[in-house]
């Protein structure tokens, strides 16, 4: 029988760095153009709400499905990076910003991977 424990999710640094990560994409999105408002601001507001609340979500489930509400919080911030990159495309963000939110997100990217590996088979 799998191993059954559940997570305290607001003691996780990989939730900590995604309500962290949220702060900051709301914090930016607020100074894009109002043409962006249903479309790229939208979507980037729901995957970065997705990334926290899929790790907490999966804290209180079984090792697996932790792993599987991890992965999901992976593909957010995937997308979340894709974005990130399609708004300095677009010109609503500086070289400088994008960098450091693409580092922010590969930190997330990493240390969520490794906390993953550490959950039981």
């Amino acid at each position: 029988m799998e191993n059954f424990r559940r997570h305290n999710f607001k003691k996780l640094k990989i939730w900590m760095m995604g309500m962290n990560l949220a702060k900051d994409v709301f914090d930016i999105v607020r100074t894009f153009p109002d043409s962006e408002r249903y479309g790229l601001t939208a979507q980037m507001n729901r995957c970065t709400i997705s990334i926290p609340s899929n790790i907490a979500e999966g804290s209180s489930r079984t090792d697996k499905a932790f792993r599987h509400f991890l992965d999901i919080a992976l593909g957010s911030s995937f997308e979340l990076q894709t974005q990130i990159l399609l708004a300095n495309f677009k010109g609503h963000l500086s070289v400088e910003l994008t960098r450091e939110f693409e580092n922010k997100i590969e930190q997330l990217q990493r240390a969520t991977m490794e906390f993953q590996k550490g959950l039981s088979s």
